[in-house]
């Protein structure tokens, strides 16, 4: 295995599936000769020609556009969203037109598609190039959504998401992409889309986090230990399809949830997760359900560090389920 950032984990998923299929084509805003905004798809059209990694117009309706096109006609698009705020643009082609094309066909076609995009905090962005808005795509039947927290299942997930016969949302944590470094199978690497992990075990509380919320949950954990706490985090991985078994399972062993997430708070999919476990596991809780989100604001530019959960505001949510 070789060291990677969670970047370059991205990159060298795209790599792998575009030697391997010639059908995986990638484009987007600045993707080509550039290498994108953040440097994801350097050097894949110097291996792959401009016929297979290639620059399009600011024109987010127009890339979700023809790549729906591409998909339907038998080619594996992977088009890149420069920041999930920018998204909007083509939110009709994504909930209309993606995530229907199966369902309206009745299966005669499918719609394989993925759209890459950053997403999160983090990098003192502002309101334009910071927003959390996956409970957008959670809430649309058709379409599945991954956030990967770490750079192996970063490779591992976006493989799998290529290889999918549906459109997928795989929204990146940007503040992890050069952050975060870790090993990085080489070569052939698959994460099924729908399992979660484990990413650490304990017995006295579940919390529940996923993209860039997991190291901050984390560091919050070992915080948790020195005060006698023993803290299980799940990381769901993919939100649609979600290992609600998992989630579960870990909540009816400790008898306590907390939910990390950066979007708003109201609505947010951390929200969906807490009912889950209020409508499935309620006689196994101890104590509230709590939410440890970002606020029901537009994302501030100099005030980020207190809209994005942190250390403090994870334990403070964890202790608020021992004070029931």
């Amino acid at each position: 295995m070789a060291q990677k950032t969670l970047i370059e984990a991205v990159t060298d998923a795209l790599h792998h599936e575009m030697a391997q299929d010639d059908r995986v084509v990638v484009f987007g805003e600045d993707v080509g000769r550039k290498g994108g905004v953040f440097g994801a798809t350097a050097g894949l059209q110097e291996a792959y020609g401009t016929e297979r990694c290639f620059d399009t117009p600011l024109s987010e309706c127009g890339i979700i556009g023809t790549a729906v096109g591409m998909a339907v006609y038998g080619m594996r698009p992977v088009a890149e969203i420069q920041f999930l705020d920018f998204i909007y643009p083509a939110f009709d082609q994504i909930v209309s037109e993606a995530a229907k094309m199966r369902y309206r066909s009745g299966g005669e076609y499918t719609c394989p598609l993925v759209i890459r995009s950053p997403y999160g905090g983090g990098i003192r962005g502002g309101h334009y190039h910071s927003q959390s808005s996956e409970a957008y795509f959670c809430h649309t039947p058709g379409l599945k959504v991954v956030v990967p927290s770490t750079p192996a299942d970063t490779k591992g997930l976006l493989i799998a998401s290529i290889r999918d016969e549906d459109p997928v949302m795989f929204l990146e944590p940007k503040r992890s992409y050069r952050s975060l470094k870790g090993e990085v199978p080489e070569g052939e690497h698959y994460v099924p889309l729908g399992v979660g992990r484990v990413a650490r075990e304990g017995t006295d509380v579940t919390v529940v986090a996923y993209g860039a919320m997991v190291p901050i949950v984390e560091k919050a954990a070992e915080k948790a230990a020195e005060l006698g706490k023993s803290v299980e985090i799940i990381d769901p991985r993919t939100l649609v399809p979600l290992d609600e078994e998992l989630i579960l399972e870990s909540v009816r062993k400790t008898g306590r949830c907390v939910v990390v997430y950066e979007a708003p708070k109201t609505c947010g999919f951390g929200a969906e997760i807490a009912a889950i476990v209020a409508e499935k596991a309620i006689g196994h809780l101890e104590g509230p359900v709590v939410r440890v989100a970002g606020f029901d604001t537009p994302f501030p530019y100099s005030l980020e560090h207190l809209y994005m959960p942190d250390v403090r505001r994870v334990l403070k949510g964890i202790q608020r389920t021992f004070e029931w």
